[in-house]
């Protein structure tokens, strides 16, 4: 359960400085002489609906379709007998008799005016289409859609025969309880428009910020809204997650796909049901939805097929100027990457280089935003010869470009650049994410084919190599969508950036997509410049035959951990014949790369593994200066049972960066006099082709869709 719940009520007055104001801002919607008899008039007709409800939800339990039925009813009836002059036409407007004082002064403050009631029905239109714009899908006849509601479809019946089979009576009982809660809110109501103060029956989740306007708790009607959503909200996931006879999978899709609905629907992303938003529409004369509307405009015409809500003031950014910023030169390129050699910081350095890898789904700077929090130059003020790859943008005309391509013309071919330089035999390599998932199968490779000292110590950052639980992501994970992606990339070349990255936003679709919805759309504000926003929407393709490598022989299969199980540039892999050195940093709420997938390193690797869990998510937590907030978790036992471990792990109040800096000086050797990018190890000038941070990180994803090649 998501929201926190209290059955008890009070007349706590802690809150007293809010009764005034409460029953100040309710005074214009009530008339208070009818309100009793319209209540119990309605309570009656509850009641009733109440006992159909309940002879409905047995024979067709369906927790999402009864419950949100039951939902829209409760407000529908609510909204009669709180503003009936407002919901529908009266008794007296409908005869010929005139209304007495009091009703006509009543319908006076209820009842916008005919300009206002037609500006706002305009508005209202206008939200609704705001809000169909977000699951836009462009081609009807998408294949990755047509699976995903295939997936849900078929998931709705393996549910409702469970029900049926195994627990009707849980969900009889469930809907009872929701509408006894439901009931009892009622009854707050009342109390509260009377003035009277009342303990919440429900409240927000902690962090859940889309009520935090005081209007939400101290307006009857939108404190009603409000819980009456979480209740329905918190009944619906708690059916599906308490039902037996499902299968797990089955279980996950249902709860993700519902969850994505029942936040979509959520008051919050409403004009007139978000009160916050109304206000500002009433004092800006609707300016904000027409600033919101610019935006949307805007945002659609840089979208793919789903809206991308833009997060942050893209115009506030230059790359090299303002952000990526280390300096460097790129000192070589090929259709693959660009590779970039900075300027050292220190007068002596490590003999040994550094080569970082990259993810190829987002760009390589989250590693440069600034000064203060990049590992960049970090690691050039700790000694370290800093050498990164910077992936293409690829085109349409990659489409067959494979895992075995980013290999053999990306990680092998900038080592061999790197040693020509530097005129070193091996150097230390760190992959982050998917980059990670490149050097594990590198280093099996080069293993098979007995150049394994070519590197020398490989670091991992947020790397999964157990994909049995892959967290969120599972629910795209199956062998009808997978081949839909793969139909869908055989036909498009690539996998849009822009897709996956909304993707990614719906994992945590609250606070990375529907906030933003609200604040760009709705109250029409500009978005901050934030640079570790602009940098989550700097997104590129992906080829069509990397990308169903890695869904269906990572993912969907697990193949990485299987010994021989998966082939690869012709070789069977098994990581338990990798003996180089490893470091490898996870963190605990990290929910694209989890981190019990990246502990497995510690059982299917063959060589010395240092396991190290960080504090904070997938970004933050690895991206975490010395002078960060985030800890880190260490134990020397490596145990089967991460949670095992991870029980007898002791915290450390510092930045990782800093134990890993301990860690690689066991790998750095000798120092040597710093030498400039330009120039070689022998003192002979090397091509330079251009200022760091390159050419290709320029390319945004839609210039290298509409592009043959680069």
């Amino acid at each position: 359960m998501d929201n926190k719940q209290s059955d008890d009520q009070s007349n706590d007055s802690s809150n007293e400085p809010n009764k005034k104001n409460s029953q100040n801002n309710t005074n214009n919607l009530f008339d208070f002489k009818s309100f009793g008899q319209n209540y119990l008039n309605q309570l009656n007709q509850l009641q009733q609906l109440s006992q159909s409800s309940f002879n409905q939800s047995s024979q067709n339990p369906n927790p999402f379709e009864t419950n949100m039925k039951l939902w829209q009813d409760s407000m529908k009836h609510f909204s009669h007998f709180m503003m009936p002059n407002v919901t529908e036409n009266s008794a007296a407007s409908q005869s010929n008799q005139q209304p007495n004082q009091q009703s006509s002064q009543h319908t006076e403050q209820t009842r916008p005016n005919q300009s206002t009631n037609n500006a706002m029905g305009d508005l209202n239109e206008l939200t609704q289409k705001l809000f169909g714009q977000i699951f836009k899908q462009g081609n009807q006849d998408s294949h990755i859609s047509q699976s995903l509601m295939l997936n849900l479809v078929d998931g709705w019946k393996n549910f409702t025969t469970g029900v049926t089979d195994k627990s009707p009576t849980v969900l009889v009982e469930q809907q009872l309880n929701l509408w006894q809660q439901q009931l009892q809110l009622y009854q707050n109501t009342l109390m509260k428009a009377a003035g009277n103060q009342t303990k919440p029956i429900i409240s927000p989740a902690k962090g859940d910020k889309r009520f935090t306007d005081e209007d939400w708790s101290d307006n009857p009607i939108f404190d009603f809204l409000k819980q009456s959503y979480l209740l329905t909200f918190d009944g619906i996931m708690d059916s599906i997650d308490t039902t037996d006879g499902i299968d797990e999978k089955t279980r996950q899709r249902l709860s993700f796909f519902t969850r994505q609905w029942l936040n979509a629907v959520a008051p919050s992303n409403f004009l007139w049901s978000n009160p916050e938003v109304l206000r500002l529409t009433k004092e800006s004369g609707g300016q904000n939805l027409v600033r919101g509307l610019e935006q949307l405009t805007e945002d659609m015409e840089k979208s793919s097929k789903m809206l991308s809500i833009r997060m942050t003031d893209d115009d506030a950014f230059r790359l090299g100027e303002n952000i990526a910023i280390t300096p460097g030169k790129v000192v070589f390129r090929n259709r693959m990457f660009e590779l970039i050699e900075y300027h050292p910081t220190v007068a002596k350095v490590s003999k040994r280089p550094l080569l970082i890898v990259p993810p190829w789904i987002n760009k390589f700077y989250i590693m440069d935003l600034k000064e203060e929090n990049s590992y960049i130059r970090w690691a050039l003020n700790e000694g370290h010869s800093v050498f990164v790859i910077s992936w293409v943008n690829p085109t349409r005309a990659y489409k067959d470009v494979s895992m075995e391509t980013y290999m053999h013309e990306g990680l092998l071919t900038a080592l061999d650049v790197v040693k020509e330089i530097t005129g070193e035999p091996d150097a230390n390599v760190i992959g982050y994410c998917i980059g990670g998932m490149l050097l594990s199968l590198t280093l099996s490779w080069l293993t098979e084919n007995k150049q394994a000292d070519r590197i020398a110590s490989a670091t991992f950052w947020a790397t999964i190599f157990d994909f049995s639980d892959p967290g969120d992501l599972g629910v795209f994970i199956d062998e009808r969508t997978v081949c839909a992606v793969e139909q869908e990339g055989n036909r498009q070349g690539v996998f849009d950036g822009r897709m996956m990255g909304a993707a990614f936003s719906l994992l945590r679709e609250n606070s990375l997509y529907w906030n933003y919805y609200v604040q760009n759309y709705l109250k029409g504000e500009r978005p901050i410049p934030f640079d570790l926003l602009y940098w989550n929407s700097d997104c590129t393709n992906v080829t069509a035959a990397l990308h169903s490598f890695v869904l269906r022989e990572l993912y969907l299969d697990n193949k990485m951990i299987a010994k021989g199980k998966l082939e690869f540039a012709g070789v069977k892999i098994d990581l338990s014949k990798v003996t180089t050195p490893t470091y490898v940093v996870a963190t605990l709420q990290d929910h694209i790369a989890k981190w019990k997938g990246s502990y497995q390193s510690t059982q299917v690797l063959g060589s010395d593994v240092t396991f190290v869990l960080g504090e904070s998510g997938h970004i933050a937590g690895i991206i975490n200066p010395p002078t960060g907030k985030y800890g880190f978790y260490t134990h020397d036992e490596y145990v089967a049972d991460p949670d095992e471990w991870y029980a007898k792990a002791e915290k450390q109040d510092r930045s990782w960066w800093l134990h890993w800096g301990e860690w690689i000086k066991t790998h750095t050797v000798d120092k040597i006099d710093s030498r400039q990018p330009g120039i070689d190890h022998t003192g002979k000038e090397w091509q330079v082709l251009c200022d760091a941070p390159g050419e290709y990180v320029h390319v945004r994803v839609d210039e290298a869709l509409r592009a043959v090649s680069i």
